[in-house]
């Protein structure tokens, strides 16, 4: 085979890896958030431990399913808004003495909320004692699977929503547990 030959073949393979690594999707995203409450953790855990009671943020109109903080029990959100959007929940773990648990979505719409695959964790830790921090953390991909995403349910949207319902949970939280 001749150098020129080997050259041309070399670059088209190099095109194709190229061009392979364009065509890979979406990546995971991250959010993570977290606010300061001048409260006991153990007030503020109380307030947030039971999975089936969501009341605390402002976007929730209530939270139907089971009172057991049992792994894979399941509740459904029914969102403040016209025609009461939904999302379907399922909880994934659940540590009464780590004042933590996970959970992911079961069932979603991307017109409620852009993102696909979604988990995420809540936790409440201790600062002094008379004060705590609350860390939401989550992971997804956007609502749009493919290549070229609309931009309702590209990796920004998704970014943006999760942010959103992330601050405006715990910025309730917070001004519930210090009566502000």
């Amino acid at each position: 085979m001749t150098t020129t030959r080997k050259s041309v073949l070399s670059l088209a393979l190099c095109g194709l890896l190229v061009g392979s690594a364009w065509a890979h999707g979406p990546s995971r995203q991250k959010v993570e958030l977290s606010i300061d409450i001048a409260a006991p953790a153990d007030k503020v855990w109380a307030r947030i431990a039971n999975f089936h009671d969501m009341s605390w943020h402002p976007a929730v109109a209530r939270t139907d399913g089971a009172a057991a903080n049992e792994v894979g029990a399941e509740r459904v959100l029914v969102l403040k808004g016209e025609g009461e959007p939904s999302i379907g929940e399922q909880l994934t773990r659940y540590s009464a003495e780590r004042m933590s648990y996970s959970y992911k979505i079961s069932k979603g719409d991307v017109a409620v909320l852009p993102v696909s695959n979604y988990v995420s964790h809540l936790t409440v830790t201790a600062d002094g004692d008379k004060g705590s921090k609350v860390e939401w953390r989550g992971a997804f991909y956007r609502g749009f699977p493919n290549n070229d995403p609309p931009p309702e349910l590209n990796d920004a949207a998704a970014i943006a929503a999760v942010t959103g319902v992330y601050q405006a949970g715990l910025d309730a939280l917070k001004r519930e547990l210090e009566g502000r």
